[in-house]
């Protein structure tokens, strides 16, 4: 009633107002330099205003310009937003509490079943409108050298079509990193069934065509006489679609690693240059743990193994400033997470969803006891993008910067050491395989299983 009351006052003597005379153009552009918060008291000044700051199209470029444009064109492209309202979805983003899981079948012609096998610690990337799954470890330690590709298009599916490639290389290994850059997947490291670590680099090109449908083949990239020392175990990510950024791992005699490295790609992926980024402060040497940008040049850093095989759950910030690196750890507040749940965690997966957040899910805990619970930790937050906010209380610390999410639908096994990926809008999740808990196998006898399947985990939006 406050807010009615008010409108209708000052609405009253709106034309006298000089504002309602500048151009809806303008207004317009103003609106999109201001915070939600601010638009949304703009929208209370007067009826001409109200109808511009509730505008769909005004909240199109709100999403546009808060999540990306590539997660708006991805989801324009879908058809789950026909008829939505934008200022509907923005909301509904912000206040997400749910998602929504389902295990994906598998289509086999012909009768042939042949498929990805199981195994855990591969590589699992959306590239291209495809999956594309290569290596891993599987029962009895042992490496795989395979890649399996499936095409999913602008939207999900609810059956899967995988392709394997017989190109024989990379190597086998497990415990690498590959990450997206256009059209192409760039890979690194990785540790062989005989305990190798390796730290040679690959480009994989992902082709679609009409006749042959999709191609994808590997290559040795040169980077020269300078790389980072051997090791497995490592995480990796892209920064702004030219650059790969990898940190920490497993290297020779299983020392756990702290050093942070980044590969400079030249245009055409033809050639790259590895160089280290050295800084104080910096994280602790860990293993298992995730790397996800987050926009720019920032990347978070989150949990992993110590190097007193501690499990952790320390957030850091890597970003640049005139071109000059740093890592910052991210303080929150124990009491923000809910009694008898832990963050700690290695073998977990990390991605960025809609909205710009970070969804966590799955890993396991210091006595090995998986998980499957998923958690979003909201970027937006963090002091040092958004200090300006105020998010900060008394003593400094950070609320409520994450938050547990519940789940419906077939919801996975406790798993760790899987991978996840995420469409180009943000929406939908892909969780494959990974070590779950299950009866012992008979080369297993300390009861660890590997899981072949594959899980769409769905942000839960009303259309």
């Amino acid at each position: 009633m406050a807010e009615s009351s008010s409108t209708t006052a000052i609405s009253s003597d709106e034309s006298s107002s000089p504002i309602t005379d500048i151009a809806q153009d303008h207004i317009f552009s103003i609106l999109l330099l201001l915070p939600i918060e601010s638009i949304l008291c703009f929208a209370m000044t007067c009826r001409k205003l109200k109808f511009l700051a509730y505008s769909d199209s005004l909240w199109e470029s709100v999403c546009r310009r808060d999540w990306g444009s590539s997660a708006i064109d991805a989801l324009k492209a879908s058809s789950f937003v026909q008829g939505i309202q934008w200022k509907k979805l923005y909301q509904q983003v912000h206040q997400l509490d749910s998602v929504c899981c389902h295990k994906l079948l598998f289509e086999t012609p012909d009768g042939d079943e042949v498929l990805p096998s199981p195994r855990a610690s591969h590589s699992l990337n959306f590239v291209n409108g495809c999956l594309v799954l290569f290596g891993g470890g599987c029962e009895g330690g042992r490496h795989l050298d395979d890649t399996w590709i499936a095409y999913i298009g602008d939207d999900f599916r609810r059956t899967l079509k995988w392709q394997k490639t017989y190109s024989g290389i990379p190597s086998g290994r497990f415990g690498h990193s590959c990450v997206v850059i256009g059209d192409s997947l760039i890979l690194f490291g990785g540790i062989n069934d005989h305990g190798i670590r390796q730290n040679d680099t690959w480009v994989g090109q992902v082709i679609l065509k009409e006749t042959l449908g999709v191609t994808l083949s590997w290559r040795l990239l040169d980077v020269g006489a300078v790389a980072p020392p051997p090791r497995g175990a490592h995480a990796g990510c892209c920064l702004d679609n030219k650059m790969m950024l990898i940190h920490g791992g497993i290297g020779l005699s299983g020392l756990r690693l702290g050093d942070t490295w980044i590969l400079d790609l030249s245009e055409n992926l033809c050639f790259g240059t590895w160089r280290e980024i050295l800084t104080h402060p910096c994280p602790p040497s860990r293993s298992g743990h995730t790397l996800t940008h987050i926009g720019g040049t920032q990347t978070i850093l989150f949990g992993g193994r110590g190097s007193g095989y501690e499990v952790l759950n320390d957030v850091w910030l890597l970003s640049a400033f005139e071109g000059h690196w740093r890592w910052m750890q991210q303080l929150f507040e124990q009491r923000d997470i809910p009694q008898g749940f832990t963050l700690a965690r290695v073998g977990h997966s990390a991605n960025l969803i809609l909205g710009n957040r970070l969804l966590i899910y799955g890993g396991e805990d210091s006595y090995r006891h998986r998980k499957d619970d998923f958690w979003v930790l909201d970027v937006n937050l963090l002091p040092s993008i958004k200090l300006q906010h105020g998010n900060l209380n008394s003593k400094g610390l950070l609320r409520k910067m994450w938050r547990r999410l519940g789940s419906i639908g077939q919801k996975p096994n406790c798993r760790s050491f899987h991978r996840a990926c995420v469409d180009h809008s943000g929406r939908y999740l892909y969780v494959f395989g990974g070590m779950v808990d299950g009866l012992p196998q008979p080369s297993e006898s300390s009861g660890l299983r590997f899981d072949g399947g594959i899980f769409l985990v769905e942000l839960v939006l009303q259309s």
